[in-house]
């Protein structure tokens, strides 16, 4: 069973300016935390390999080139931001993960504050909270946490880091290993992508929402769930990207 915790993170596009921007001086550039909470995100969705990534896989999801992101990571290296092990990849130090943890916290408040404030859907808001998130100060942050009715998490569900870049340990699993007929809650969704997330609301499938897993097909196959008295059958694709609470059993 993979248990999706953060408690790993405790030990250890981007188009913009040229690389030499980004300080000689020891300082982190707003660039280097774009690739730290990237490099973060890539961590937490894959738990069992201990905070490491491929560059390859950042490559990828930032859509840049491979000496792009070599460059960027001899430099947060270099900093004592990241380190890289043969075979395995990189992983962040413990302040790196501190800092990705401070750009996350930006980019979900800004999540909440679009949702909550302004009205956007859930599946709106990712690039939207990119951009805002840019110019965000301190005390324009907490302002918006505050008007945003200060949530404890985004609208996906992920926890608010808080402003010394503190995460506290989740434990949840994904829904792909739930247990049959076991009630599980949603705690969050780990894809940004609008017409899955539309896809997935209009499932019933968002945090805080209870359900059972009736059956799962073998070799990876569809898995129904049942939500109050509704029925719905997804595929294991997307069952792997939400992570669920399981709840106690009630007499």
């Amino acid at each position: 069973m993979l248990i999706c915790r953060n408690d790993w993170s405790h030990g250890w596009n981007m188009a913009g300016k040229a690389l030499s921007e980004e300080t000689d001086s020891g300082e982190i550039s707003r660039k280097m935390r774009d690739y730290l909470a990237e490099i973060y995100r890539l961590s937490d969705r894959h738990p069992a390999n201990y905070g490491f990534v491929s560059t390859s896989a950042l490559a990828d999801l930032l859509d840049v080139s491979a000496p792009a992101v070599n460059r960027m990571v001899t430099k947060l290296r270099e900093l004592g931001l990241l380190e890289h092990e043969p075979y395995q990849g990189i992983r962040l130090t413990a302040k790196g993960t501190r800092e990705a943890l401070k750009k996350l916290r930006c980019h979900r408040i800004a999540e909440a504050f679009l949702v909550n404030v302004m009205g956007f859907g859930w599946h709106e808001v990712h690039s939207e909270a990119d951009r805002l998130s840019l110019g965000m100060s301190e005390s324009v942050t907490e302002r918006m946490l505050t008007m945003a009715g200060n949530p404890t998490t985004c609208p996906h569900g992920e926890p608010i880091p808080d402003a010394e870049g503190n995460l506290p340990d989740i434990y949840d699993i994904l829904l792909t290993d739930a247990a049959l007929e076991q009630e599980v809650t949603i705690t969050r969704v780990r894809i940004r992508e609008s017409e899955r997330l539309e896809y997935m609301a209009a499932l019933g499938l968002t945090p805080g929402t209870s359900l059972h897993v009736i059956h799962k097909a073998p070799f990876s196959g569809p898995i129904q769930l049942k939500i109050g008295r509704e029925y719905r059958i997804i595929g294991h694709n997307l069952a792997e990207v939400i992570c669920v609470k399981p709840q106690p059993d009630t007499p």
